[in-house]
């Protein structure tokens, strides 16, 4: 099983339900490190927050094809969970990290400028930041 930190179209129960069959719905959390913009399809940006949700799933092929990982519209990363990896959920919904998909600002018609302070392909980008840079996810508070 995979914990994975959605944000846009997959927040909502109904959507994750026609993508995935076998998932868990988790808490509400805050990526903090990277903030939402939005084009055709929501990224997110180096800088401020964004809120979403924590989901289970060992079908994270079909996720990465929901995702378009194979035409480079977005990649999937791994992020810190805050909280010594709990991030308030139950004790079999533990870990260290969450797969974050984050799109390609260009390929998804983002308005906004998008600058990664780093070099090499996207995925490389935003992997860099995210090492170097203190993006974590936590649980919020309801």
């Amino acid at each position: 099983m995979t914990v994975v930190f959605v944000y846009g179209t997959l927040t909502d129960p109904d959507r994750v339900s026609t993508v995935l069959n076998h998932y868990r719905l988790g808490p509400t959390a805050v990526c903090e490190g990277l903030q939402r913009v939005d084009g055709r399809y929501p990224s997110l940006a180096p800088g401020g927050q964004t809120d979403g949700r924590l989901l289970e799933t060992p079908e994270m092929d079909a996720l990465d094809s929901y995702e378009g990982i194979d035409r480079g519209l977005y990649c999937r990363v791994s992020v810190p969970l805050s909280n010594n990896g709990v991030c308030g959920l139950e004790s079999s919904f533990t870990a260290e990290t969450a797969a974050v998909y984050v799109g390609n600002p260009r390929l998804l018609g983002v308005d906004d400028v998008v600058e990664w302070p780093t070099s090499g392909s996207f995925e490389q980008q935003v992997t860099q930041y995210i090492e170097s840079h203190p993006v974590r996810i936590r649980s919020k508070p309801n």
